[in-house]
């Protein structure tokens, strides 16, 4: 299975134009912007899907938890075409697909509905879970969260079960834009390696340093990246 390809027209440094589009009220833009290029790493680099294989069983899964501020993921799946370009300007009107909480059922190549946070971690979980159980060991599980929600005790529950069931189908990426009301010491890798996880921390803007981090062997184990980028506020 190959990675999603870009139209022709479109390259990272496309997407803040793309963004831009999307207007309205309630955009949670800050919320947005700190995800960018993880998800555009992922989309361009790491994740085994298209949105020809956007159906198909051996795809590698994308749920994006931090769904309260989806307008950089609807870029990149515009981006690599998964969605009309021409989807964006409506984003969060009436008749539009584009929700302020991405929908799985209305939009293409999305695997959850989400935004309230705390639910990705547990249904990445789920999904690793049933993949096993099916048998089918090639495809990968990713899903984003912000620090933030590292404030739900249904994320915790989560980690602490990921790690002794070697979950290594599992990989979660923590965007960290310094938003936790109360945080963790040792920082927020240390949660995870405390539940035995592999982890990464890396500047959440260097593509080289996203890329390797994402691409690291854990055999056995699932894996959290850490991405920090600016402070939220």
């Amino acid at each position: 299975m190959t990675h999603a390809t870009a139209d022709a027209r479109f390259r990272h440094e496309d997407l803040g134009r793309l963004m831009a589009l999307m207007t309205g009220d309630e955009k949670h833009g800050p919320a947005a912007t700190s995800t960018l290029d993880v998800l555009w790493v992922l989309y361009d680099r790491v994740l085994r899907v298209s949105p020809e294989t956007a159906e198909d069983p051996g795809r590698d899964r994308f749920l994006l938890s931090k769904g309260h501020g989806p307008m950089a993921y609807y870029a990149v799946l515009a981006a690599k075409g998964f969605l009309p370009v021409d989807w964006l300007p409506g984003f969060g009107t009436f008749d539009s697909p584009l929700g302020h909480h991405p929908d799985r059922v209305l939009v293409p190549g999305v695997e959850i509905a989400s935004g309230s946070l705390g639910h990705g971690l547990p249904l990445a979980v789920g999904s690793a879970l049933g993949l096993r159980a099916q048998g089918l060991d090639d495809p990968a599980v990713w899903v984003l969260i912000g620090d933030a929600e590292l404030d739900e005790g249904s994320n915790h529950e989560a980690i602490a079960y990921a790690g002794p069931a070697g979950l290594d189908a599992l990989h979660t990426v923590v965007v960290d834009n310094g938003s936790a009301t109360h945080g963790w010491p040792g920082g927020i890798a240390s949660r995870f390696e405390a539940a035995g996880w592999s982890t990464a921390t890396v500047d959440g803007r260097d593509h080289a340093a996203l890329y390797a981090a994402f691409t690291a062997p854990h055999p056995g184990r699932p894996h959290a990246v850490v991405a920090r980028v600016e402070k939220k506020y």
